[in-house]
């Protein structure tokens, strides 16, 4: 019986080895018609969703959707599957969590892990079985998936100047990257305005849902936070709100042109009065002396400069019996021509 026990084993050992060596074989050989393309590294966050994209190509003619069979099983052991129409041969850890969202008729095998666990770490692989014959089936196990579990989600992006113009309309771009683009994250804002969504597929797995404001800031504005806010699908911890400060500049009108310019000619006019003052008050406080020169008048003032500035008028008859000031000033240096008053 000893004897017995060990041959089975040891063919059991030689039969393991030869499937292990007739499946890299069948690798190589099938691997331009049996072809697998999926995201090799995801990240998921904890209680959210994930999305495994995967496409595949067999070599037999297409077949539609109810003629293929797709199953999700786990890299070590491909009797723990996560996924698989028949519910039943579902892993209990992942029954009602695992769906197909793409179309196999369309080649296209991607699969949701819905309330993502911090232990649904894979590897994962895909399996088709074509109901075509029982040798068109195909594991794919040398392209598997493994997830990065993220405990606590990361605050969105907020993009925005931050000093904007009063009534001219400024533009707030709030972003977040997933991998749960069936479960779209939601972006709300502090502050009313334009808002335009969209989604993107940015590739390797991540999508971005992104969110734009539009508003004419006001002068209340002014220092204020403007704060986007993100929902993720699912029971997700972590900051959830980014805000930005901004500065709003007032509208330049007419009274803030009217008032500088009055104010710079209302303060010119004032210092122009107060030396009209202050050198008629010099003027009156020297009196002049008047001295009759050669049957001239003279009236003569002395300046700080110790220099004279002199005055000589003249009376003159006419024959209209009119009389004639001449009036003219000399200084010590500078001579000038009377000029002739008629009085």
């Amino acid at each position: 019986m000893l004897i017995v026990s060990r041959v089975q084993s040891s063919m059991a050992v030689r039969s393991s080895v030869l499937l292990y060596w007739f499946h890299v074989f069948c690798t190589g050989v099938f691997a331009d018609v049996w072809k697998v393309t999926v995201e090799p590294d995801m990240q998921a966050l904890v209680s959210s969703c994930v999305v495994l994209p995967c496409s595949f190509k067999y070599p037999v003619k297409e077949q539609p959707s109810d003629r293929i069979r797709a199953i999700w099983h786990m890299k070590d052991n491909w009797d723990d599957i996560i996924f698989h129409k028949d519910s039943t041969k579902v892993k209990d850890s992942f029954r009602g969590r695992t769906n197909l969202i793409g179309s196999l008729g369309a080649l296209n095998c991607s699969l949701e892990i819905d309330e993502v666990k911090n232990h649904d770490n894979g590897p994962y692989c895909f399996r088709v079985e074509l109901e075509t014959s029982k040798t068109d089936k195909y594991s794919f196990v040398e392209n598997c998936v493994s997830i990065k579990m993220i405990e606590q989600a990361s605050k969105p992006e907020l993009q925005a100047e931050q000093s904007v113009q009063e009534g001219e309309p400024a533009v707030f771009t709030c972003s977040v990257r997933h991998t749960c683009p069936s479960h779209q994250p939601t972006l709300t804002w502090n502050h009313t305005g334009k808002v335009i969504m969209s989604y993107k597929d940015i590739g390797h797995g991540n999508w971005e849902t992104q969110s734009v404001l539009t508003f004419s800031p006001k002068k209340e504005d002014d220092h204020s936070a403007v704060a986007c806010t993100v929902k993720h699908y699912g029971n997700v911890k972590g900051e959830m709100t980014v805000t930005h400060r901004i500065f709003v500049k007032e509208q330049a009108t007419l009274s803030h042109i009217l008032i500088p310019v009055i104010s710079g000619l209302g303060s010119a006019l004032l210092f122009g009065l107060l030396c009209f003052f202050i050198a008629k008050k010099r003027y009156r406080s020297r009196p002049g002396q008047f001295t009759p020169q050669g049957g001239q008048n003279v009236i003569t003032r002395k300046s700080q400069e110790d220099t004279h500035s002199t005055v000589l008028f003249r009376c003159e008859g006419t024959e209209a019996n009119t009389q004639q000031l001449l009036m003219y000033s000399s200084a010590t240096n500078q001579d000038k021509t009377p000029p002739l008053i008629t009085l």
